[in-house]
């Protein structure tokens, strides 16, 4: 899948990750939460942001590349990796 970002850079993303690898992302995410259950943003975002652009970006994924990337890119591109990988999670099997 291809993506376009706000700053107008494309970016694929791999599409057929396996369970295995989902889960060790999906178990990477901490999320923190406001006493009113709000949440309030994720625990050691930066790591965790990194793991899913190495695991999931198609194409270079070096230091070199990524420290290209501003934050809100990193952030965007994330955001659209967990949406991916949420799909099919909204009903329970019966």
């Amino acid at each position: 899948m291809e993506v376009k970002l706000d700053s107008g850079r494309k970016v694929s993303i791999k599409d057929n990750l396996t369970l295995d690898e989902r889960d060790q992302l999906l178990d990477n995410v901490k999320y923190e939460w406001a006493d009113d259950g709000t949440m309030k943003g994720i625990t050691m975002m930066n790591s965790t942001i990194t793991k899913f652009l190495r695991t999931c970006v198609v194409g270079d994924t070096s230091d070199k590349e990524l420290l290209k990337w501003s934050l809100t890119e990193r952030t965007e591109v994330f955001l659209k990796i967990q949406e991916g990988l949420s799909l099919g999670e909204g009903k329970a099997s019966k």
